[in-house]
């Protein structure tokens, strides 16, 4: 991970001051002006501070000799290794990696005094962060956090290449535990702050949906006194939250109280149409260039973020409809006659069933097209999930679905109850062997028919679109 300073007006000494640090020199005057901020060593050159990241597996301490021998001389450390190199270099000593890099953030986002909105949730983090950046980017210079940099190394490493003349910014914000969301959202000040849904990932480290809703929550504590919480308001754990006496602003589809609000909604092939009731007021055919009510609740989001910032409801519908879906997130296309659904970029139990309903529902467009789901493992679900599993394979039988297979020891459970609720153990198939593409590969091109509708979804780890690249490589095979 590399990010370019927006503008290198900083010493590495005012760095160190920014950074709470002891400075330690050993042929550097302090004043050199670093242009960049990486945590691969790698990718550090000589102007280039490298943070010495500690993980599960690499201590970054241990690459700080090689990279000053190849010509970097500035790093952040939490201890100070025996540096191996006769070149100049600097270190600035914290107590904590990620409270020096929300320092750094901080001054940098204090340089571009822009509308600033930050996002969190279980489920749709990053759609939500796409639909609000398409809007605001139709009335100003919008910067966002791009990929995955939505942690406590990461959206601080993106802030410092926020441009100063930007008129709005918005930031990802995930998180694994207690005080993480709290660090990120103190970083950035956001103006307004949304929390999209409550699901079951992180279970494993939280334990329980309340306690991922408090996590969730410490967005609120960066808004100031006229900052505005967008909460879902079809979420019950999000109504009953406190709210530490923020304005708060409810999206909705069900709850009929909700300030805006979703109605009538009418999918095809690649688009979805509803028309929306806020403030007593109803704006027809609100359309979005993807299918699914979860997008419908992140074009709310937006929509919702946009009226905020002041925007006519033209711009925002442009802005909608130019939204465009990060990689490997619901992207449907052709593969020799087979409907792809390639949705491999993560996996919950609330997503999968989002991804499931939308199959489903190009199956209806196309008169009843047999559908075939891939579903791969889910993780982080902690000592629930077998459950969360079985459930997914209860939902994917009750709804239908022709065909199933599964990739990952996880998702065996899928199938399990796939199965026990009715689907024909014929049309089921195992993979219990991740990491092995080429087995689940050779199964669809057995089961494939061309006019099938494919589901590909599992987390992000499981890599899931490599049965799909498989696929392509094989395409040959596939029915004519």
């Amino acid at each position: 991970m590399r990010s370019e300073f927006s503008h290198t007006e900083l010493t590495f000494s005012q760095i160190a001051e920014l950074c709470g640090g002891r400075l330690i020199l050993s042929g550097l005057c302090g004043d050199e002006k670093p242009k960049a901020i990486c945590t691969d060593s790698r990718e550090a050159d000589k102007d280039t501070i490298f943070v010495a990241i500690v993980g599960e597996k690499v201590d970054g301490h241990s690459y700080m000799s090689t990279a000053a021998r190849n010509g970097c001389p500035f790093f952040i450390a939490t201890k100070q290794p025996e540096m191996d190199t006769d070149k100049p270099y600097g270190i600035i000593l914290v107590e904590n990696i990620e409270s020096a890099l929300a320092a750094i953030a901080g001054y940098f986002k204090s340089r571009c005094r822009c509308f600033t909105v930050g996002i969190t949730g279980s489920v749709g983090k990053t759609t939500t962060k796409e639909f609000v950046y398409s809007v605001l980017a139709e009335r100003t210079k919008t910067f966002k956090t791009e990929g995955n940099f939505n942690s406590v190394i990461g959206m601080p490493m993106s802030m410092v290449e926020m441009p100063r003349d930007a008129g709005a910014a918005v930031f990802e914000m995930g998180m694994s535990g207690f005080g993480e969301i709290s660090m990120m959202t103190n970083t950035a000040k956001p103006n307004v702050a949304i929390i999209t849904t409550i699901g079951t990932s992180h279970m494993e480290l939280l334990g329980s949906r309340e306690n991922i809703c408090r996590a969730k929550m410490e967005i609120a504590e960066g808004l100031d006194d006229s900052g505005i919480l967008i909460l879902n308001g079809d979420e019950p754990l999000l109504l009953a939250a406190d709210k530490c006496g923020k304005k708060v602003f409810y999206v909705g589809i069900e709850n009929r109280d909700a300030d805006m609000r979703a109605l009538n909604i009418r999918m095809s092939i690649g688009k979805t149409t509803f028309d929306l009731l806020s403030g007593g007021r109803i704006y027809t055919d609100i359309e979005i260039p993807v299918m699914g009510h979860h997008n419908v609740y992140a074009a709310l989001f937006a929509f919702s973020v946009g009226r905020i910032f002041g925007m006519d409801i033209d711009a925002i519908r442009r802005g909608l409809m130019r939204y465009k879906s990060a990689k490997m997130r619901q992207n449907i296309y052709d593969l020799c006659g087979i409907t792809v659904i390639e949705d491999c970029y993560n996996a919950s139990p609330e997503s999968m069933r989002s991804a499931i309903d939308v199959m489903n529902e190009i199956s209806k467009q196309r008169d009843g097209a047999r559908t075939v789901a891939l579903l791969g493992d889910m993780l982080e679900l902690g000592e629930n999930s077998p459950l969360l599993h079985r459930l997914v394979g209860e939902y994917l039988a009750r709804n239908g679905a022709d065909i199933l297979l599964t990739y990952g020891e996880r998702s065996k459970d899928i199938a399990l109850a796939a199965e026990k609720t009715g689907m024909k153990a014929e049309n089921i198939f195992v993979n219990p062997r991740a990491k092995t593409p080429e087995i689940s590969g050779e199964m669809l091109l057995h089961v494939l028919k061309k006019g099938d509708i494919l589901l590909v979804k599992a987390s992000r780890s499981i890599a899931a679109e490599e049965i799909i690249e498989y696929l392509k490589s094989n395409k040959d095979k596939l029915p004519k």
